[in-house]
C-alpha cells in the first residue's frame, strides 16, 4: 500500500499528470497494480484464530463463515448479561449514546465482583476484555472519570480483510447509590438519575439501540422506569427496491433487439448502449450491503423484466420479485429498457412499504447506517443533493438523457411551484414515500404515463424517483436536504483503484456509487476484475438470501430469463414441484427451504412494537429480595 499513501500525498493536479504518463489503454491495470492490498490472500478455514487489526490494536478475530453487526451487537451484550445472571448479580440494560454498542449498568460495589468474572467466566471464553476511562455527561459536574469494561467478541472472514470487533462492544458501567437514587456515570439516552428501587422487566431490543429492527424478538432484562420510546425512533416499517437487468442474457438481448427496430426507437446514443445493462453481479454484493448495514429494513424488492439472478433465492421471505409484465400490464405488459419508464411506476408495487429506499443496483451502504439517514421519525424524506446540474434551457433530443428528464422535471415545478431547479441528486438509495409518487402521477398523470410508454430513455422523459419526487416533496413541506457521507467512482477512470482502495482500508463512507458511464468491451474485463476483486473484500460475507455456490455455479449456465421461468412454481434450487403458486408472481414459496434471517425483521410485526414487558404478577410474587432493582423474570415463550 505504499504506492497508495504516495499518491494521496500529491495535491490533485499532480495525480492527474502521474496518470496522464501511463498508456491510456493500461492505465487502469497499471494502476489497480500498484494500489492493490497488500497480503489478504491467504484463505483461513472457518473457526480459526488470526491476528487482524481492531480499531488500529492488533488483536486476534476468529475466522467465521459469516456474520453482520446486529449479530454481534447481540452476541457481546447477550454474553455478558448470561454471564451475570449465573454469577447472581444484578443488572439493567439501557440505551447508549453509541447505537452500535449496548449498555449494561450495575452497582459500583459489585465492580470487583464483575473485574474477576469478566476474566474468568466460561461464557466470556475468547471475548476480549478491556477498561476505559469516560467522561461524565455535561449535566454530571460533579462526577469524575468513570471506568468502563468494554466486552466483545471479534470475529472475521476467510481473508480477515473485515473484522467485526471493539466497535461492537457490550459496555458495562458502574452507577453509583446515592440515598434512595443510583447515578449513571455518564451521559445515556434515557436518565442519568433514578429511583434506587424500581420493577425489573424485560424489553424488546429495538429499545436499547436505534439501529435494532423494529419486530426483533430478543428482549434483556431492565427497569420499567427505562423502557421509554424516543421520539426519534423511526417506527414505520422501510422497504428497498431494486430494478435489475442482466444484459448478457440472450433471450432479453432478443427483446432488446425487437424493440430497437420499432419506429420510436431511442434518438441518443447513450439511451441504449450496452454499459446501461451490463451486470457484474454488483446487485448481490448491493443487497449484501444493506443485509449487514440497514437490518431494519423490512422487505426487498425487485423489479426485473422476466428474469431472475443466478445466486438469488426467490422463495426467501425477505424477497419479492416484480416483473415488468405486472408492472405495465395496462400497458399490454411489455418490456421496459428505459429506467425512467420503470421508476415511475414503483409506486405501484403491490404491498410496497409507504416509505421506502430506491437503490441501484451500482449502489452499496458502506457501513452501519440508522433509518434516520434516510427518514425522520415523524416520516419525512431527506435527499441529498449534486452539485452537478443538468443545464438550463427546455429539453432537446440532443441532451443526455439524464438532463432532458431533469430539465423536464424544472418546467412542471416551475409552473406548479414558481420556483427554478438546477441541481441533480448524489448517487445514494432514494429515500422515497409511496403517497407522494402517487400525488405526482395524478397531478401529471399524461407525462408520466408517457414516460411509462417509452421503452428506451427518450427526452420527453420525467425522472421521478431520482429528481422530481425530491423537490416535489420538498416544497410540499414532506422532505428536507440531508447529508450523507459519500463516494462517487467512474469505473472507467484510472484514479478508481487507488480510491476504492482508499475506501477498503478507511470505510468511511456511508454510501458509495460505482458507475460504469459507457466502457468497451477491453475496459469492462478490467473493470470487472476491479469490482469482484473490491467488492468481495468489501463485503464477504453473504446474505440468507443467497443460494450456496455449488447451486449457483449451475445456474449460472442457464440465463436469467431461463432461470426466472424455472423459478415458477419450483423450489429455491429450481426443482419443480406440484404446489399453489403465489397469484401475484406465479411461483412457489417453499417455507421449508427457504433459510431464515438469524436476525432480523419478523415480517408479520406489527409496525410499532409492544415493549413485550415479561415481568407478571406471580413472577413479581416470586422475588424474594428484589434488591435495588430486582431480578428479571424469566422470558415467556408467548412473550
Amino acid at each position: 500500500m505504499i504506492a497508495l499513501r504516495v499518491y494521496r500525498l500529491l495535491p490533485p493536479a499532480a495525480r492527474r499528470r502521474l496518470l496522464d504518463l501511463l498508456p491510456a489503454n493500461r492505465r487502469l491495470r497499471l494502476v489497480r497494480t500498484f494500489t492493490r492490498p497488500r497480503g489478504g490472500d491467504t484463505v483461513h478455514p472457518v473457526g480459526a484464530r488470526v491476528t487482524v487489526a481492531d480499531g488500529g490494536v492488533r488483536t486476534e478475530a476468529e475466522v467465521v463463515a459469516a456474520a453482520t453487526p446486529l449479530e454481534m451487537w447481540h452476541r457481546n451484550l447477550v454474553a455478558v448479561t448470561s454471564t451475570l445472571e449465573s454469577a447472581g448479580i444484578e443488572y439493567h440494560c439501557l440505551r447508549n449514546d453509541d447505537y452500535l454498542r449496548s449498555s449494561v449498568a450495575i452497582l459500583v460495589s459489585q465492580r470487583d465482583a464483575v473485574r474477576r468474572l469478566v476474566r474468568s467466566a466460561p461464557e466470556l471464553s475468547g471475548a476480549h476484555v478491556r477498561t476505559v476511562e469516560v467522561q461524565p455527561g455535561r449535566n454530571q459536574p460533579d462526577l469524575a472519570p468513570a471506568e468502563v469494561i468494554q466486552v466483545w467478541f471479534p470475529v472475521t472472514d476467510a481473508r480477515a480483510g473485515v473484522v467485526l470487533g471493539a466497535q461492537f462492544a457490550c459496555e458495562i458501567e458502574f452507577w453509583t447509590r446515592v440515598g434512595d437514587v443510583v447515578r449513571a456515570p455518564r451521559h445515556n439516552a434515557v436518565i442519568d438519575e433514578a429511583p434506587a428501587r424500581a420493577e425489573p422487566v424485560r424489553v424488546a431490543a429495538a429499545l436499547l439501540s436505534h439501529f435494532v429492527p423494529e419486530a426483533d424478538d430478543n428482549t434483556y432484562g431492565t427497569r420499567r422506569d427505562l423502557t421509554v420510546r424516543a421520539p426519534d425512533r423511526v417506527g414505520f416499517p422501510i422497504d428497498a427496491v431494486y430494478t435489475w437487468v442482466d444484459g448478457s442474457d440472450p433471450d432479453w438481448l432478443k427483446r432488446k433487439m425487437a424493440a430497437l427496430s420499432a419506429p420510436d426507437a431511442p434518438r441518443h446514443a447513450v439511451a441504449a448502449n450496452s454499459s446501461r445493462y451490463h451486470n457484474r453481479d454488483e446487485l448481490r454484493y448491493s443487497m449484501r450491503s444493506l443485509h449487514a448495514f440497514a437490518p431494519w429494513l423490512r422487505r426487498i424488492f425487485l423489479v426485473t423484466d422476466s428474469q431472475l439472478p443466478s445466486w438469488l433465492d426467490p422463495t426467501h421471505p425477505m424477497i419479492t420479485v416484480v416483473t415488468h409484465a405486472e408492472l405495465f400490464a395496462d400497458l399490454g405488459g411489455r418490456s421496459s429498457f428505459n429506467s425512467h419508464a420503470i421508476e415511475s411506476r414503483l409506486h405501484r408495487v403491490e404491498g410496497l412499504a409507504e416509505h421506502f429506499l430506491y437503490l441501484n443496483d451500482d449502489v452499496f451502504l458502506g457501513r452501519p447506517l440508522l433509518p434516520t439517514h434516510f427518514f425522520h421519525a415523524n416520516g419525512i424524506a431527506k435527499f441529498f443533493l449534486s452539485p452537478a446540474q443538468f443545464g438550463l434551457g427546455d429539453a432537446r433530443a440532443a441532451d443526455l438523457p439524464v438532463n432532458a428528464a431533469g430539465k423536464n422535471n424544472r418546467r412542471h415545478i416551475q409552473r406548479l411551484f414558481g420556483v427554478t431547479i438546477t441541481q441533480k441528486m448524489k448517487h445514494t438509495p432514494f429515500a422515497l414515500r409511496r403517497s407522494i409518487m402517487h400525488q405526482i402521477e395524478q397531478m401529471l398523470h399524461a407525462d408520466v404515463t408517457e414516460t411509462a410508454r417509452h421503452q428506451f430513455r427518450h427526452h420527453g422523459d420525467l425522472s421521478i424517483p431520482s429528481s422530481l419526487h425530491q423537490y416535489w416533496a420538498y416544497l410540499t413541506a414532506q422532505a428536507v436536504p440531508g447529508d450523507i457521507e459519500y463516494e462517487y467512482a467512474d469505473l472507467g477512470h484510472p484514479s478508481t483503484p487507488a480510491r476504492l482502495a482508499e475506501l477498503l482500508n478507511r470505510r468511511h463512507r456511508d454510501v458509495f456509487c460505482l458507475n460504469d458511464t459507457d466502457s468497451d468491451s477491453e475496459a469492462f474485463a478490467e473493470q470487472e476484475r476491479m469490482l469482484v476483486d473490491f467488492l468481495s473484500r468489501y463485503l464477504p460475507f453473504p446474505a440468507p438470501f443467497e443460494l450456496p455456490d455449488d447451486v449457483v455455479a449451475e445456474r449460472r449456465k442457464l440465463g436469467a430469463s431461463a432461470l426466472w421461468r424455472q423459478s415458477r412454481g419450483a423450489d429455491r434450487y429450481g426443482r419443480q414441484v406440484d404446489a399453489p403458486t403465489t397469484p401475484a408472481l406465479g411461483r412457489q414459496v417453499d417455507a421449508h427451504a427457504a433459510r431464515p434471517l438469524r436476525v432480523g425483521p419478523r415480517l408479520d410485526a406489527p409496525t410499532l412494537p409492544s415493549m413485550r414487558i415479561a415481568a407478571t404478577r406471580e413472577a413479581q410474587e416470586d422475588i424474594a429480595s428484589p434488591g435495588w432493582w430486582g431480578t428479571y423474570p424469566a422470558e415467556r415463550p408467548d412473550s
